[in-house]
C-alpha cells in the first residue's frame, strides 16, 4: 500500500469531487435516466424506420451496410458527446456562476486543477454509461458485426474527455443562461452533420473536407470502424484529435478557473 500511494494521491482529489456530483444527483436520477432514451429514439425511428426505405449505404472501405448498422454507431458516438456536453456546459455554469459550489470546494484544500480534473471526469463518466448502455443495446439487436467493437467503450469515454474540456473552457466565458444558444447552436450541426446520418461521400466535395476535422466526426469514424470490423492504423488520427482537444480544453480551464476564483 505504501508503494501504491504516490500513484493513487494525485487522483484522490478529483475523486472528491466526483463523489460530491454522485450525492447530488441521487436526488436527480430521472434527469440523469432521460440520457438513456434519446439515442434509442433516434435508432427506431431514423436507423430502423427510415433505414427500410433507404436500404444499404456505403460504410467504412466503402462496402455496402445495413442503414442501421450505419447509423447506430453514430448514435452511440453522439451519445458519449451529448452526455459530457451537458454536465460540462449547463451542470458547470450553474455551479460556477449560481451555487458558487467551485468556492467553497476552492475553501477546502482542493485547487482549480482538482476541481477542473474532477469535474472532467464526472463529465466523461455520464457520457460513457450512456454510450456504453447503448453498446449493449446494438449487441442485443445484432448491429455489431466484430469483437473490435469491445474498444468502441474506451472510444467513448475519449470523446467524452474531448467534449467535457471544451465544454468546460467555452463554459468559462459565458455571462448566462441566454449563451447557451449558442452551444446548442454548435452541437445541432455537429450531431446532423458529423457523417452520423449520411456517408461522408454523399456531402458536396468542398463540404467532406471540412465534416473530416469535425470534432464529433472523429468519434463517428471510429466508433463505426470498430463495430463494423474496418480497423487500420489511420484511425489513430483520430484518437490523436480527441486526446489533443481534451487537453487543451482542461487545460484552458484550470488556468480560467485560476484568475476567476482566485485572482
Amino acid at each position: 500500500m505504501t508503494f501504491a500511494s504516490p500513484f493513487v494521491k494525485p487522483f484522490v482529489r478529483p475523486a472528491r469531487v466526483v463523489e460530491r456530483n454522485v450525492v447530488a444527483y441521487r436526488r436527480m436520477w430521472r434527469i440523469f435516466m432521460t440520457g438513456f432514451g434519446e439515442p434509442l429514439l433516434y435508432l427506431f425511428a431514423i436507423g430502423i424506420g427510415v433505414g427500410q426505405l433507404v436500404g444499404d449505404v456505403a460504410g467504412p472501405g466503402g462496402r455496402p451496410i445495413a442503414y442501421e448498422d450505419f447509423v447506430a454507431p453514430g448514435l452511440m458516438a453522439a451519445s458519449a458527446m451529448n452526455g459530457a456536453i451537458f454536465d460540462a456546459t449547463f451542470g458547470f455554469f450553474f455551479k460556477f456562476k449560481w451555487a458558487h459550489t467551485f468556492e467553497a470546494m476552492l475553501a477546502t484544500p482542493l485547487g482549480v486543477g482538482d476541481v477542473a480534473s474532477g469535474e472532467l471526469v464526472w463529465c466523461l463518466l455520464r457520457g460513457t454509461t450512456y454510450s456504453g448502455a447503448f453498446l449493449v443495446i446494438m449487441w442485443a439487436m445484432g448491429l455489431v458485426a466484430s469483437p473490435w467493437a469491445v474498444l468502441a467503450l474506451p472510444v467513448a469515454m475519449l470523446i467524452g474527455f474531448a467534449f467535457a474540456g471544451a465544454g468546460m473552457a467555452a463554459t468559462t466565458w459565458m455571462r448566462s443562461f441566454v449563451d447557451f444558444d449558442k452551444i446548442n447552436l454548435a452541437m445541432m450541426p455537429l450531431f446532423l452533420f458529423s457523417a452520423t446520418f449520411f456517408p461522408l461521400s454523399r456531402y458536396p466535395g468542398p463540404l467532406q473536407g471540412f465534416v473530416q476535422w469535425t470534432p464529433l466526426y472523429q468519434g463517428v469514424a471510429l466508433i463505426r470502424s470498430l463495430t463494423l470490423g474496418d480497423v487500420h492504423w489511420d484511425l489513430l488520427r483520430h484518437v490523436l484529435y480527441l486526446v489533443v482537444m481534451g487537453a487543451i480544453g482542461l487545460t484552458i480551464t484550470s488556468r480560467r478557473l485560476g484568475r476567476l476564483l482566485q485572482p
